[in-house]
């Protein structure tokens, strides 16, 4: 019988832990719904609700039905891949989801391929020069820059290069959102918003990292064998930096879902954002509620996967399981 060894033990905890994270939240959240004021079926009935229209929605909704038997049916969905149907238009949740994902797929997967290697290559152009004028310059770039926050950055980009200078649209509106990516122009000032901060953030934890491996024993005798200076800093000491900056990342990565609900709605851009906005002006419960269960799984995939790359990048960090 093969042996299981201490890092696939860690790992199966970790992937339990991740299982255990995800049953508590679609707990909480059909918790959080239930507690929510008012009654749904008449918010939904209009103003003037009709005693059998509200009872029909009732029923629709399952709200007629104990709160244990409505949980157990709508996880047992959720199991399924079926997130529920939208009271308002009476689609699959999952449909939705579908008709948004592709423009905030775009924004987001544009941000991350951005961000780490800038993050990267800023972090590592202060750490070679600690204290010196490229140090203090990225420092207190990436200071001023993180302060300021996302909306408030937008309007200012959009003001300045959209309408003042006319380099780029300011919104995009107008735009097929097929053909999203086929204009790149119009997902520009998008992107520099959600990139500001993150790589704000990263590029620090990056900065510290480097400083602290570049002075390590493990860096030392790299020198002392004689490895030239480049093969140092990005062999030996980049990958132990990296590990805090993994764990940042997925954070980052959570900032994104939120983030890129700010940015959706500021430059008018139909993704997922838009649909949240839209369930939550209609109070469109299993919409709210289809998005919120991704957005958590998602998380939990995210932090897990930076679980992982972490202990990889630093297993001398992790104490043997």
């Amino acid at each position: 019988m093969a042996r299981v060894t201490p890092h696939l033990r860690w790992v199966g905890r970790r992937l339990l832990l991740g299982l255990g994270q995800t049953a508590a939240l679609v707990l909480f959240l059909f918790v959080l719904t239930e507690a929510l004021p008012g009654d749904a079926a008449v918010a939904l009935a209009g103003d003037q609700p009709d005693p059998e229209r509200v009872a029909r929605i009732r029923e629709t909704m399952g709200l007629d039905r104990p709160a244990g038997e409505r949980l157990l049916r709508w996880a047992g969905g959720l199991l399924h891949g079926d997130l529920g149907t939208s009271l308002v238009s009476g689609r699959p949740v999952t449909g939705h989801l579908a008709a948004g994902l592709g423009p905030t797929l775009i924004l987001a997967g544009a941000t991350l391929v951005l961000l780490v290697p800038l993050s990267v290559g800023l972090g590592v152009l202060a750490a070679r020069r600690e204290g010196g004028a490229v140090d203090r310059a990225v420092s207190g770039l990436t200071l001023a820059v993180h302060a300021v926050p996302e909306f408030a950055l937008g309007v200012l980009l959009a003001t300045v290069f959209g309408l003042w200078l006319g380099w780029l649209p300011p919104t995009a509106v107008g735009t097929d959102p097929a053909a999203l990516a086929a204009t790149p122009a119009v997902l520009v000032l998008p992107v520099v918003v959600l990139l500001a901060r993150p790589v704000c953030t990263i590029s620090r934890l990056v900065r510290a990292g480097m400083i602290d491996a570049m002075a390590s024993p493990y860096v030392a005798q790299a020198r002392r064998y004689g490895l030239s200076g480049a093969r140092v800093r990005w062999a030996h000491a980049l990958p132990n930096a990296l590990a805090p900056a993994a764990q940042q990342l997925a954070r980052t990565c959570d900032w994104l879902l939120s983030g890129v609900i700010v940015v959706e709605a500021l430059f008018v851009i139909p993704g997922l954002g838009t649909v949240l906005v839209e369930a939550v002006a209609a109070r469109d419960v299993p919409v709210i509620q289809g998005m919120a269960v991704v957005f958590g799984v998602v998380t939990v995939l995210v932090n897990i996967a930076a679980d992982l790359l972490a202990r990889r990048l630093a297993p001398r960090s992790e104490v043997a399981a």
